[in-house]
């Protein structure tokens, strides 16, 4: 029997605001990473529905340096576009604040797997989320939101338009509102897009903030820069309705595209949250989900299901159907690069990490920086991407001094996170489970290791919390930590826009040291 459905999120764990573009019969999307690099992940589909990462837009320190940046900052939500044999990305830098610097800039790269160009900052682009438009004629748009100088109301914001000259990326000319938030009391106005169908200019944004009422609304005019009419159906698409605790919540963030044969569909943002500790909560982060959408005779959109909503099951698309990815992972650290899937947090002056020292080993060097401050520490992390799931490390580590640790580290940000790492203490090694909590650090369980060489370090998780073992062999699991709180890892408790990493960790807290962790293979899987 051929395969009818799919499952969604479209890329499950922290893949938000995504953005697609299409070119022929190949699809490509990007999502925001915030303080990860290499960041901005670019995936390649041709079927809508099964993505292969190909590569990053910002793959370089060079590109953009944002090393100093809290977790929630950073690169915010792209938007990617294809014209005239060119991709092209722009981008929010966010560096000083959530509601201070925001700085746009662009990229862009004849191949989207890369290499992708140096950002080119747009002079007086100010707010976030911005789109690029490419008109029949040629002409390049902008399109961004803006915080009203004298708003009426709190989130009061709107969208405005102006030409970009195509060889600078600068302004040419008066930028226009064309969406002022006050028109239908929208708060948090954002995310525009643009897109041509009909005759119409369509343009697509976020509304209602990112949480509880998170949207889709829409508007249209006959020319670029007019008066746009207001959707007499928004938002066309939104979860506000419903419960926080509905198996997919907080839906909104979206981009559309028209596939070779004509159908249309939407990707957008949504989170999968579990209760049981106290309210509803996501450790996975804001997820990228896909939706069919419709144009009604009236020439406005609709969702093209039975009910109108983001579901987790959807029809697929008329197209050829390829290969589901599988719901694990292993690396060997048999290449000479890395995974897509690890990224340090912040762009590393110089790598702290190396695949040939120890050939099908990854070498991770300790350094001084440590988690719980805002820094580039000695880790390489990959998403959680499952709500219950297991995670293998086979390490090999010998600490000389006291003040050294390796191991696993699951992270949400330098103030919630768990480290579970081999340690000396008293001239011994030592397994140690420790919770920060709001920067509060807790020992939550401690063993000695009675035997030297490698180690076997697994976490788990279940609808329980997290679990933390040990071994000295292969497919041994000896508990150290059972229940550890899986709030304390939710993006509801530390009101960040990320979601959870898992990965290798080493620091020498802040003592210099020449030490180093060799990790011989990683199993992850759901």
């Amino acid at each position: 029997m051929h395969q009818k459905t799919f499952q969604n999120p479209l890329k499950s764990g922290f893949y938000p605001d995504p953005s697609i573009c299409r070119v022929g019969e190949d699809y490509y999307m990007v999502t925001s990473s915030f303080v990860y690099f290499p960041g901005l992940p670019i995936f390649h589909s041709r079927d809508l529905v099964h993505w292969e990462q190909i590569g990053h837009g910002i793959h370089s320190p060079e590109q953009l340096d944002y090393k100093n940046c809290e977790t929630s900052l950073g690169l915010w939500a792209p938007s990617i576009r294809y014209h005239d044999g060119t991709f092209y990305i722009i981008n929010t830098f966010v560096s000083e604040g959530r509601e201070a610097r925001r700085d746009n800039y662009i990229i862009t790269a004849e191949n989207p797997a890369g290499p992708w160009s140096k950002a080119c900052f747009v002079e007086g682009a100010d707010g976030i989320d911005s789109s690029l438009f490419f008109d029949d004629d040629g002409r390049m748009y902008y399109a961004g939101n803006y915080i009203v100088s004298d708003p009426v109301y709190e989130g009061h914001h709107g969208i405005y338009l102006c030409e970009l000259d195509p060889e600078t990326f600068q302004f040419k000319g008066e930028r226009t509102v064309i969406w002022n938030g006050l028109k239908t009391r929208s708060k948090w106005i954002e995310a525009p897009h643009i897109y041509k169908h009909g005759g119409w200019y369509y343009l697509i944004v976020a509304e209602g903030g990112t949480f509880t009422n998170h949207s889709v609304m829409m508007a249209r005019c006959h020319t670029i820069d007019g008066d746009y009419e207001i959707c007499p159906r928004n938002p066309i698409v939104s979860h506000r309705h419903m419960s926080l605790m509905s198996e997919i919540s907080v839906v909104g963030h979206a981009d559309l595209v028209e596939t070779q044969k004509g159908e249309w569909w939407m990707v957008l943002l949504g989170v999968r949250p579990y209760d049981g500790f106290g309210g509803p909560h996501f450790n996975l982060g804001r997820e990228t989900f896909l939706i069919p959408v419709l144009w009604e005779s009236d020439g406005w959109l609709r969702v093209d299901n039975e009910n109108g909503i983001v579901n987790r099951e959807e029809r697929l698309p008329d197209l050829p159907v390829y290969l589901a990815a599988p719901s694990f992972f292993s690396d060997n650290f048999e290449s000479d690069t890395l995974n897509f899937c690890w990224n340090s947090i912040h762009p590393a002056e110089k790598p702290f990490w190396s695949l040939t020292d120890r050939p099908g080993c990854l070498r991770l060097f300790l350094k001084e920086e440590v988690m719980h401050e805002i820094c580039t520490p000695a880790f390489l992390g990959r998403r959680q991407q499952h709500k219950e799931f297991r995670m293998q490390f086979a390490m090999d580590f010998r600490p000389k001094e006291e003040y050294e640790e390796a191991g696993v580290a699951l992270v949400q940000d330098d103030r919630y996170h768990y480290t579970f790492t081999v340690r000396q203490k008293d001239g011994a090694r030592v397994l140690t489970l420790t919770e920060v909590k709001n920067h509060a650090r807790t020992v939550l369980a401690e063993t000695p290791l009675e035997q030297d060489g490698r180690i076997y370090l697994t976490v788990t998780a279940t609808a329980e919390g997290y679990h933390f073992y040990y071994g000295f062999r292969d497919q041994e699991f000896r508990l150290l930590c059972k229940d550890a709180d899986p709030t304390l890892l939710s993006s509801l408790v530390n009101e960040g826009f990320t979601g959870t990493y898992i990965g290798m960790y080493a620091t020498s807290n802040h003592n210099a040291s020449s030490n180093y962790a060799d990790f011989d293979w990683v199993l992850y899987e759901a």
